[in-house]
């Protein structure tokens, strides 16, 4: 059984001992420390590799989502708030789960069984090798397990992204954004469009300043056509590297 390493940030003194409470009587947790601001916890979290973070939102100087931003990809978040509005923003900082106060027991050990999962495939993935090698994102409430290799491109669209892969026969969408993703990815991967990144070793056809995937038309924007048009050159089979045009 994996152990998984926690700690609880919550400015709320019974809301922190409840958590706490909950994770040192469940026997795959371990309780590291818990903290009343954010600022308190980051020496443990980069110090300890800490897995799960319950984190509360609403806190002084530095809240839940603004932290959420800086602590490590491998650390995952569980919010724990007593406000809803923020669902939307927890999940687009790629938080594991969202628990509204008061949080019972059940609801704590349904999220933590998430992160076991979690951590218990992320582990997998670098023992057996590249650690960019597979992603996994929450789609329609299931943890999705991608190999990047399966990966042609991925399209955002505002709050979501779509993930299009060679089996796949629709696309996985997934409340995350681009830059998040992108920073997951193997370099095999460019950014081409503000909406689009693609798997260069997955292109077969540039034409006319656009990638295409079987009917699929993907754009080069010029914020980006001189990074893939040095792709594109550093790999050209041709004595004159001009030619390459976008």
């Amino acid at each position: 059984m994996t152990i998984l390493k926690c700690c609880v940030i919550d400015d709320e003194p019974l809301a922190s001992q409840l958590i706490s409470s909950y994770i040192e009587k469940t026997p795959f947790m371990q309780l590291v420390g818990a903290y009343s601001s954010a600022q308190e916890s980051i020496k443990t979290i980069l110090e300890d590799q800490i897995d799960v973070v319950f984190l509360d939102i609403e806190m002084p100087q530095l809240n839940g989502l603004e932290f959420a931003k800086i602590i490590p990809p491998s650390t995952r978040i569980i919010f724990t708030t007593a406000y809803d509005r923020y669902a939307i923003q927890g999940f687009k900082v790629d938080a594991l789960d969202y628990l509204l106060k008061p949080i019972s027991y059940d609801e704590f050990l349904n999220a933590t069984n998430k992160a076991q999962r979690w951590v218990d495939i992320h582990r997998n993935s670098l023992n057996n090798g590249n650690p960019h090698e597979y992603i996994i994102v929450k789609s329609e409430y299931r943890l999705v397990q991608i190999p990047t290799a399966d990966i042609l491109f991925i399209e955002g669209l505002k709050d979501y992204v779509k993930i299009y892969t060679s089996d796949e026969q629709k696309s996985i969408m997934t409340l995350m954004n681009m830059k998040t993703l992108e920073q997951a990815l193997p370099s095999t991967f460019l950014r081409v469009h503000r909406s689009f990144i693609v798997n260069t070793s997955k292109i077969k056809i540039i034409e006319r300043n656009r990638i295409i995937f079987g009917n699929k038309y993907i754009p080069i924007s010029d914020t980006y056509k001189q990074t893939f048009s040095d792709y594109v050159a550093s790999r050209l089979l041709s004595q004159n590297r001009e030619e390459v045009t976008l």
